[in-house]
């Protein structure tokens, strides 16, 4: 059995999950599953891809319509690709483990945000890595000084950026993508920017693969799980200059051959016609952050307002509970699922992450149960 894999576990996300169906009459804010469905454009395209027998192999890269769609797409936000330069992968999660599987040897220095997403760490322990996690500032922005710190001169460095951030909501600013720029022009290292959540950014959208002079560096993973509430059917890509593509899809290729063909055509559809549903979409989850955010606040909870994604990560270090203890206690007494900031890193303890992709009505009586069980522990 290989060690690199004994060495981890499942994610904290799912670890506590588990347990929380386990208390049917709970309140989950757990998951980040969007509760729109799927466009109806989407699902139309896809329902006569399959009456049209659209179901063999794609080529690895993927179908070369949905590639020019995705290059166009991302070039209104500045992001400059070609068809050539983009692969669709079976979700962003696959997207990162080829993109990761490619470029580590052991002993690479793999710097990860944390708080972050729990599977930039596993990922890396698995290839090998060596894990660098850099801190972000207090409100979860950027921390450039941390990720210098990191930086080691005698190994590959692969950096890892997450924004807009799960599980903070946090965002990059100008000033900060400023600042990374000039980083990763003065340093040996190659970046990974997961932009998962990037159609879902309240403010400002700044990405580092907007700057076309360092591309040879950077890698861009996205998808449409979020985008376009299509968890389940796995489409994402991951854009690169083609030597570093290339190499990517060797790894794409003998893990998954291809990504789904008719999540693809639903895809290619969705980027020319639903892109209004996704603006809807977003208006409503503006709308669900600042309740919760104004909710939280009157609870004495404190919290950085999400600038992006679907998820707040509040203080509850006032309690003098670790996240773990916090949040099985919320479950079994106050009978709400919120998943422990434990389980994103080291520097997201102290805090636990609320995810609001559900109903308003949802969320009221979640946080209406968080108020009284608040009020129980006086």
């Amino acid at each position: 059995m290989n060690n690199n894999v004994r060495n981890i576990e499942i994610s904290g996300i799912r670890r506590f999950f588990n347990k929380v169906v386990k208390v049917p009459e709970a309140i989950s804010l757990t998951l980040g599953q969007p509760d729109f469905t799927v466009p109806e454009d989407i699902k139309k395209a896809m329902i006569d891809a399959i009456n049209l027998n659209k179901t063999s192999y794609t080529p690895n890269a993927g179908i070369y319509e949905l590639r020019k769609e995705i290059s166009s797409y991302l070039l209104k936000m500045n992001i400059g690709y070609s068809p050539e330069e983009i692969c669709i992968t079976a979700g962003g999660s696959e997207a990162l483990y080829s993109t990761l599987t490619a470029l580590i040897n052991p002993g690479d220095n793999l710097l990860i945000p944390n708080p972050g997403y729990p599977a930039y760490e596993s990922i890396g322990v698995i290839l090998g890595a060596y894990i660098s996690g850099y801190e972000l500032n207090s409100d979860f922005t950027l921390n450039i000084d941390n990720i210098k710190k990191s930086i080691k001169d005698e190994v590959n460095n692969y950096l890892v950026l997450s924004f807009p951030s799960n599980p903070t909501g946090a965002v990059l600013s100008e000033e900060d993508v400023k600042k990374l720029y000039k980083l990763i022009k003065e340093n040996n290292i190659i970046v990974i920017t997961d932009e998962i959540y990037a159609s879902l950014s309240y403010s400002s959208y700044n990405s580092i693969a907007s700057y076309k002079d360092i591309r040879e560096k950077i890698i861009y993973v996205s998808g449409f799980s979020k985008m376009f509430s299509m968890t389940g059917l796995r489409v994402g890509y991951v854009c690169a200059s083609l030597p570093l593509l290339k190499e990517i899809i060797k790894v794409h290729q003998y893990n998954v051959s291809c990504a789904n063909s008719i999540g693809q055509y639903g895809v290619l559809e969705g980027l020319k016609n639903s892109l209004r549903e996704v603006e809807n979409m977003k208006e409503e989850f503006t709308k669900r952050r600042d309740y919760i955010y104004n909710r939280l606040q009157s609870l004495g909870l404190e919290a950085s307002m999400p600038q992006g994604a679907f998820y707040i990560f509040p203080s509850i270090k006032k309690f003098n509970m670790n996240s773990e203890e916090f949040c099985e206690r919320l479950l079994y007494e106050g009978k709400v699922a919120c998943v422990p900031g434990s389980a994103f890193g080291t520097a997201g303890e102290g805090h636990i992450r609320i995810s609001y992709s559900y109903s308003i009505e949802e969320i009221a009586e979640g946080l209406n149960r968080i108020e009284n069980w608040i009020n129980s522990l006086k």
